[in-house]
């Protein structure tokens, strides 16, 4: 394999040919008869009685090695995995930003780390000031009246809120409201949240700036619409422009604003939602609050409301149930029920030590002066990268931005696309940014450089796109044929989803019955 640390020009010129495939051998390969990992010392005390003879296999096709066999195998293969610790990550729209460290030691302290929710409240009162002082945080930071932090991801977010809002109709007998207005340039779980309700959808185009088209918009809003999911920024890295006037046209009929947070990096400390108008939104506290995505822990997304949803909020939410005093007494927290709630949306009081503990040292470590670095950074960061590719990649909504920024990921006279550009910046080491997304951009590619990647970063990240622009027109069989200096090549994507392995590996001609 060519070395990770080679130039691009030597890995571009060792380029292995597309049908060799390097094999990493598995812990069953490594396997030597004889080899164990521990030697216990000779039992002391009495034999248990061994399980049923029904219960027992005469062979097991486990691997015999050391415990330095077993531990290097896995550290290699952890080796090649890419990580927001190893590098960077340009995702559009999931603001893979870097966790700190510090989230990871407090959410292990042992008050927080050791406690069960079924304690008494008594027990847990320090769990509970922090969780009622993080939703205090999220209303001030959004400006909303409420919020609740037990929704399990984003997505659950808008569940959440989407039934709030159907649930405030439906308690002032307004039961024709059916609509929903999504725009072209929303989030796709928006849709999908709404359809999970049996509600229609209707699209919102954008004008030709990115904003919310204002004309088609007012032909849509009558006395059957529930509301609007509008992401702002939205997808194209775009603040709209007529936020104000979209609003105002969607409250006019009746109905209320939903506020998709998933962009929220981009207006910490400079704009809060709940002041232009928002009813409710959902917040991605592992993406706005340094959570980790993915297998790195769950995805948090509590919701805030204004007063008009604030009695529809999840029960239970952690209130005061008992004021301190002036001596010095803390208050005692606990649990409070609203007035028409829409019931529990997750088992327990949400994520609490794999997010809310994270998020809560975050906000603390940053204050309010450093939340809005982290949004002036990122926004700065997002048009620097703009600026960098305008002059090689078509940006079809080429204004100032916001977080991101979405290009076409293709050039006149090549054949070259967008997901052959991103399988090629992997030969740059460089994760690839999202790709197709938004649909109303023909080959896109989505692009948000986070605040925490300093311009060193930025620029090789730009120099790697300039390049493979440059490449896609001269060679364009390198980048579609890349990535060539992985583990592996060029994955058949068509295959491996028609053709699924859902099984364990198992030894050839091994019969698991």
């Amino acid at each position: 394999m060519v070395s990770m640390n080679a130039s691009s020009a030597e890995r571009t010129s060792a380029v292995p040919p597309l049908s060799a495939k390097i094999v990493e051998p598995t812990i069953f390969d490594l396997s030597s008869p004889g080899r164990v990992g521990v030697r216990m010392p000779e039992s002391d005390v009495p034999a248990a009685d061994s399980p049923p003879p029904h219960l027992l296999r005469s062979e097991l096709p486990l691997p015999e090695l050391a415990e330095v066999d077993v531990v290097r195998h896995y550290v290699r293969l952890s080796k090649f995995n890419y990580s927001v610790d190893s590098g960077f990550y340009p995702l559009g729209s999931c603001t893979m930003k870097y966790n700190p460290k510090i989230n990871e030691d407090t959410c292990r302290l042992p008050g927080f780390l050791f406690t069960h929710p079924l304690q008494p409240i008594e027990t847990v009162q320090g769990n509970l000031a922090l969780m009622y002082q993080l939703q205090e945080w999220l209303k001030e930071i959004a400006g909303f009246a409420g919020v609740t932090l037990q929704p399990a991801a984003g997505a659950h977010g808008e569940f959440t809120g989407v039934l709030m809002m159907r649930a405030y109709h439906k308690s002032r007998g307004d039961d024709k409201r059916v609509k929903m207005l999504i725009p072209d340039a929303a989030h796709g779980t928006n849709p999908a949240s709404v359809g999970m309700m049996g509600m229609t959808v209707v699209t919102i185009p954008s004008d030709d700036r990115g904003n919310v088209d204002l004309k088609k918009l007012e032909e849509a809003c009558d006395d059957t619409v529930v509301g609007m999911m509008l992401t702002n920024p939205n997808t194209l890295g775009m603040f709209d422009e007529h936020v104000e006037k979209v609003i105002a046209l969607v409250h006019g009929c009746g109905g209320l604003m939903y506020g998709d947070g998933a962009n929220l990096n981009a207006l910490l400390g400079i704009v809060r939602p709940g002041d232009l108008g928002f009813d409710v939104m959902h917040f991605n506290l592992h993406k706005t609050f340094a959570v980790p995505h993915g297998g790195g822990g769950p995805g948090v997304g509590p919701v805030g409301v204004g007063p008009k949803l604030v009695d529809f909020l999840p029960e239970p939410l952690v209130g005061i149930v008992e004021e301190g005093d002036d001596d010095g007494t803390p208050p005692l927290y606990g649990f409070v029920k609203p007035a028409k709630t829409i019931g529990r949306m997750k088992a327990f009081h949400g994520h609490f030590g794999g997010g809310f503990v994270r998020s809560f040292t975050y906000i603390a470590m940053h204050g309010p002066d450093g939340l809005k670095d982290i949004a002036q950074y990122a926004v700065l960061n997002a048009n620097y990268l703009q600026a960098r590719l305008r002059d090689t990649y078509h940006i079809p909504f080429d204004r100032i931005c916001m977080h991101e920024f979405v290009m076409e990921g293709q050039f006149e006279g090549s054949d070259v696309r967008a997901l052959d550009i991103s399988k090629r910046l992997m030969d740059y080491n460089f994760h690839p940014p999202t790709n197709y997304f938004p649909l109303i951009v023909h080959e896109a590619l989505m692009i948000e450089p986070t605040e925490t990647e300093n311009k060193d970063t930025l620029d090789a990240f730009a120099d790697a796109l300039i390049k493979i622009a440059e490449e896609a027109k001269s060679t364009p069989e390198i980048v579609k044929s890349a990535p060539n200096d992985t583990l592996f090549g060029r994955m058949d994507e068509v295959k491996a989803a028609r053709e699924l392995v859902l099984c364990c590996w198992l030894p050839e001609g091994y019969d698991l019955s």
